[in-house]
């Protein structure tokens, strides 16, 4: 059901890079909402993804770019405004990596190299992003900026291993840019701490179906999915919450605030 919620606004949309992705629900709904936008994603994830496929459904462009390259940061920008024919309204940072995980590297024994390019990747290209886009007044008023997280960056889950991290890292970096984007332009700028969900990325995890029955069990309402995810962020680019601003939302059926479940708890006796 569409309420035309976005009509009129235009965005990028970074990370969308199969079916599963959440950035990909992302851009099929803000296209059934009425907003227009940008896609992108790093070369590497082109190659191996099928977002041509989602940019001819949602009539977008698509434009490569290194989310940790500033120069490439700046074209994208220029040229996405040039396409959607002015300033942003939204943008969705839906990327992240670590390369110790996908190796099969322990946290307490990481190569520093990996750790530094799964930093920049997932937490710093926050930053890039958003000061690339401050500095060239890219974003229009009450303009709504939402990077994806997930709850290892307040409690330990072993084997997210350094993306706890770089996670703990992104929110902060949303909180402090969140300031400032919001006393100089009133921009927005929040992260949703998602369900473990089955996306690409997530399945990449070790002992990930453990983790999702878990979660399940935890959450009153169930692990959120990626297309209720999609939803919420919807509703954070919309002008329904103009005033949510540096907040880590917790979408999650409830996990977070969980101590232990009943059916956990049946688990055990």
């Amino acid at each position: 059901m569409a309420y035309n919620l976005l009509k009129g606004k235009r965005g990028i949309i970074f990370g969308a890079l199969d079916e599963n992705s959440i950035a990909w629900k992302t851009a099929e709904k803000v296209h059934e909402e009425g907003g227009s936008f940008v896609l992108t994603n790093a070369p590497i994830a082109m190659r191996m993804g099928s977002i041509n496929q989602l940019a001819e459904k949602t009539n977008a462009k698509v434009i490569p770019a290194d989310a940790t390259n500033v120069e490439d940061l700046e074209k994208l920008i220029d040229e996405a405004q040039e396409i959607l024919g002015g300033k942003l309204d939204f943008v969705l940072h839906s990327i992240g990596m670590s390369i110790n995980v996908r190796k099969g590297r322990k946290y307490t024994d990481q190569n520093y190299d990996w750790t530094h390019k799964g930093l920049d990747v997932s937490a710093m290209s926050f930053h890039k992003l958003m000061q690339t886009l401050h500095k060239k007044d890219a974003m229009n008023e009450w303009g709504s900026i939402v990077a994806l997280t997930y709850m290892a960056a307040q409690r330990v889950f072993p084997d997210y291993n350094d993306m706890a991290d770089n996670k703990a890292f992104l929110e902060s970096i949303a909180r402090s840019f969140g300031y400032f984007y919001g006393k100089d332009k009133k921009v927005r700028v929040n992260t949703i701490s998602q369900s473990p969900t089955p996306t690409t990325a997530g399945k990449g995890v070790k002992g990930f179906d453990g983790f999702i029955a878990y979660a399940e069990k935890m959450s009153p309402l169930g692990n959120a999915t990626a297309d209720e995810c999609a939803d919420y962020t919807l509703t954070l680019f919309s002008d329904l919450t103009k005033k949510v601003t540096m907040q880590n939302l917790f979408h999650d059926g409830g996990f977070s605030n969980v101590g232990v479940s009943q059916e956990v708890m049946e688990s055990f006796q």
